[in-house]
């Protein structure tokens, strides 16, 4: 079986909710740039066979210059993203190894990420063609109109935060970007594309520290985690 994997590493996004002009990818956690910690995951796990990171235009060279610093030769490309996500993501996967039969694709912007956490969903899409990280919901979700009323409250049994890396086999994964069409800019999640077509997606279970970094309250938090594994705690 060919297991090529070619992970994708979605880092053109902007940062509004952080409140920043500076790209998330960019952001110092304890002294080191968050997308550093992103790239090391995926450079030390067994199954990437090669990165490629999409980013925004003007970002190239600060993102060269990590990679060049810190070593990661599974770096093969650094392309430019598109007006969204799904685009980039289209951006990134043009630009694997025509070897890669599976796309792992993660948010630069999530660098808590491990090797371990990255192994078991691949290794679930290896069986099942399409896995995903998530976790358990512990809050009560409420459904609201446009009014803000709430009209149900589904069960939390069946509720999942969905992560990344999300992982999909090649051929699987272009078709559902070709059933897509012109609806592919509305695709915020990777799995969405796949259930748009009737496909199945594996959830395997995740960590609750696989946060993205999203408001200034997240870098906190992010930094203490690395603190205490840094302390083997």
């Amino acid at each position: 079986m060919n297991h090529f994997v070619s992970a994708i590493i979605v880092a053109a996004g902007g940062s509004v909710r952080m409140g920043i002009a500076d790209s998330k990818q960019f952001i110092s956690l304890l002294g080191k740039p968050a997308i550093a910690y992103t790239l090391r995951a995926f450079q030390q796990c067994q199954y990437i066979r090669e990165i490629i990171i999409v980013c925004r235009e003007q970002d190239g060279e600060r993102v060269r210059s990590i990679v060049a610093d810190n070593g990661f030769t599974k770096v093969a490309a650094i392309v430019s993203g598109g007006a969204s996500r799904a685009e980039s993501v289209r951006n990134g996967i043009a630009a694997a190894n025509e070897q890669a039969a599976y796309f792992a694709v993660h948010d630069g912007a999530r660098p808590l990420i491990t090797v371990e956490e990255i192994e078991r969903v691949t290794e679930a899409a290896f069986e099942t063609g399409a896995a995903t990280l998530g976790t358990a919901v512990s809050d009560t979700i409420k459904i609201v109109n446009d009014d803000n009323i709430i009209e149900s409250t589904p069960s939390r049994a069946q509720l999942r935060a969905v992560q990344t890396p999300q992982v999909f086999e090649k051929e699987l994964y272009t078709f559902a970007l070709e059933n897509a069409g012109d609806e592919l800019v509305g695709f915020t999640d990777d799995c969405s594309l796949i259930e748009n077509m009737g496909g199945e997606v594996a959830v395997v279970n995740g960590s609750k520290e696989n946060i993205k970094l999203t408001t200034p309250v997240d870098v906190v938090i992010a930094e203490s985690i690395l603190a205490n594994r840094a302390k083997g705690q």
